[in-house]
């Protein structure tokens, strides 16, 4: 019986190690990006090319490796997925910064290594060159800004840092653009408006030509036809009202020469 007791625990210790180590030793391979063995930001610039290795480490036997840009896989010819895959990206744009590529394990893809691109951009700045408003009138001028790092922003007006005016003047500025707003224009907000982004890279600027014109005095062309057609209605309705006067008159005249004999 002591034997039979003896037996179970053993077998039951076996079972127990089975257990523990065999999930480990499927799961011993570590993953490596250009060296990496965990997720990181790699540095680089507008119109350059990316290469990414992964590799196998720590590997019993081949390993299958897949690749994935945001969410959506990448595809790989088969001599590129075993133990060892390699990415390129090239002409890297503008559209790329923020972009995370990870390697997966394929038996095991809770083993990964993502990398997130980081793209230096330039300050990018474009919008309406010319804007012409009616005197009075509100306009906005839109900059919209592309840059990494993110630039300071400034207006200045016919070469000159612009003086804001409180109730007049208004700024708003997001990620991707940066506006100023003029309310109430007048003939003095004529001139050159001037974008300015400064960053650690470059000084850019975009010009923005404002041409605010006088109040239009022109005669209203609708009231006027409005009132005519009002006019001209009243009469045919007094003409229509006063015909039966009208006839009688008419015969009248016509007697006298009815009665006059040859």
């Amino acid at each position: 019986m002591a034997q039979q007791s003896s037996g179970l625990k053993g077998m039951c210790r076996f079972l127990l190690s089975v257990f523990v180590f065999l999930p480990h030793e499927m799961t011993s391979s570590v993953l490596t990006v250009n060296g990496n063995t965990g997720d990181f930001t790699l540095n680089t610039l507008l119109g350059a090319e990316a290469s990414l290795t992964c590799d196998a480490q720590n590997r019993t036997g081949d390993e299958r490796l897949l690749w994935y840009r945001e969410e959506e896989s990448v595809n790989l010819k088969d001599e590129n997925k075993i133990n060892s895959s390699s990415v390129c990206v090239s002409s890297i744009s503008e559209d790329d910064n923020g972009v995370t590529f990870t390697c997966k394990l394929q038996r095991d893809q809770s083993v990964s290594v993502s990398v997130v691109l980081n793209v230096t951009i330039p300050p990018l700045l474009s919008g309406k060159d010319i804007q012409t408003v009616e005197e009075g009138k509100s306009v906005n001028m839109v900059c919209n800004v592309k840059s990494n790092p993110q630039a300071q922003m400034m207006w200045y007006k016919n070469g000159s840092i612009l003086t804001l005016e409180k109730n007049h003047h208004q700024i708003q500025q997001t990620s991707e653009s940066f506006q100023l707003s003029i309310s109430k224009a007048k003939t003095s907000d004529n001139g050159t408006y001037s974008c300015v982004a400064q960053s650690s890279l470059q000084r850019q600027t975009k010009d923005f030509h404002l041409f605010v014109k006088d109040k239009d005095t022109s005669i209203p062309i609708e009231p006027i036809i409005a009132a005519s057609v009002v006019v001209f209605l009243t009469v045919c309705f007094g003409v229509i009202a006063r015909r039966k006067r009208i006839m009688k008159l008419c015969i009248k005249g016509e007697d006298p020469q009815r009665d006059t004999a040859l």
